[in-house]
């Protein structure tokens, strides 16, 4: 008797969440700021938007794209999801209104211009992907407000400037995706100090410097697994040091102007599954212990000064990251 009495007692709460819900109204700011995107999108977007309410509105559904939540006696907008729908124009400012969002995508688009200097009142912001449009511009500072911040996409654009140092206030930093871009200077060496960071890529842009100088903070990089530096303008050569970063798994130099001999720490990875050191100016051997290493698939080396005799690991491809992994 008693299991009915709490069975029942459950079945009432959930009723309750549930007309909650129904009879929540979604927050004024929200409504407010969806409608003057909607009015500043494409149509693709806004013949799936039907109504004034985003979080749906009687017997209307919540707009394709658009996750609420209630919060008290309202509703809010917590993800916006409109990609790969052809949006045309600049980054739509009143999206920085919706200052519940913990997830904004927007990538697959065409939108240009700069990313606005508002973006940082967006302080629950966990994932932003703004990839694959035609961004551009310096990316504004703000960004480092953005303190819970676990991925980061900004890739395929034409951002131009050096990379914010900012980015190194972002503790929760998991996923950097930067590259093919026009960023110039050098990478920070303050991204070293984000402690949850596995994948830092920056390939296809205009950096210089060395890889000394990107690892010089001691105890710097502790969780990073992938580092793309690839298809820049890095020269100096592969410090011993290196070696310190023991969860990389993949090391990516292809196309740089780095020069120098391949040191037997780097073979002392543990987990080093692919090393692409092709068209650069490295010289001498290929120590031994990379051809022992029982991770090591792939040691790309074409392009090089090696001494004759020196053999390649695998068969060499290009390494991209799909959706599925963005998302981890």
């Amino acid at each position: 008797m008693a299991s009915f009495y709490s069975l029942t007692l459950i079945l009432i709460s959930i009723f309750a969440f549930s007309i909650s819900i129904a009879n929540s109204k979604t927050l004024k700011r929200d409504v407010k700021a969806l409608n003057e995107i909607k009015a500043s999108l494409g149509w693709r977007v806004v013949y799936a938007w039907i109504g004034d309410d985003p979080c749906g509105d009687g017997d209307l559904p919540p707009w394709s794209g658009v996750t609420c939540s209630t919060q008290g006696d309202y509703r809010v907008v917590t993800e916006l999801e409109v990609y790969a729908v052809s949006i045309v124009g600049p980054f739509p400012i009143a999206v920085t209104n919706l200052l519940d969002l913990t997830r904004l995508d927007l990538h697959n688009n065409k939108l240009t211009g700069p990313i606005p200097p508002q973006i940082g009142r967006l302080r629950r912001l966990r994932m932003l992907n703004l990839r694959w449009n035609k961004l551009q511009d310096v990316l504004p500072p703000e960004i480092g407000e953005l303190k819970r911040l676990t991925h980061l996409s900004l890739s395929f654009n034409n951002f131009k400037g050096e990379i914010p140092r900012e980015l190194a206030n972002l503790p929760e930093l998991r996923y950097l995706y930067l590259q093919e871009n026009r960023f110039t200077g050098r990478v920070p060496a303050e991204l070293g100090t984000l402690q949850n960071l596995r994948h830092l890529d920056v390939g296809n842009n205009h950096l210089v410097g060395t890889i000394r100088e990107l690892i010089r903070i001691e105890g710097g990089f502790p969780v990073l697994r992938n580092l793309y530096l690839n298809n820049n303008y890095l020269t100096g050569g592969i410090p011993a040091q290196l070696a310190n970063l023991t969860n990389l798994e993949i090391l990516y130099l292809s196309y740089n102007k780095m020069s120098g001999a391949i040191p037997t720490a780097l073979a002392h990875i543990p987990k080093l599954t692919y090393l692409y050191l092709d068209h650069n100016q490295f010289s001498g051997r290929i120590p031994n212990a990379f051809y022992k290493h029982p991770f090591l698939k792939e040691l790309y080396i074409e392009g090089n000064a090696f001494r004759s005799g020196v053999n390649p690991i695998g068969a060499h491809k290009v390494l991209e990251l799909s959706d599925a992994d963005f998302l981890v």
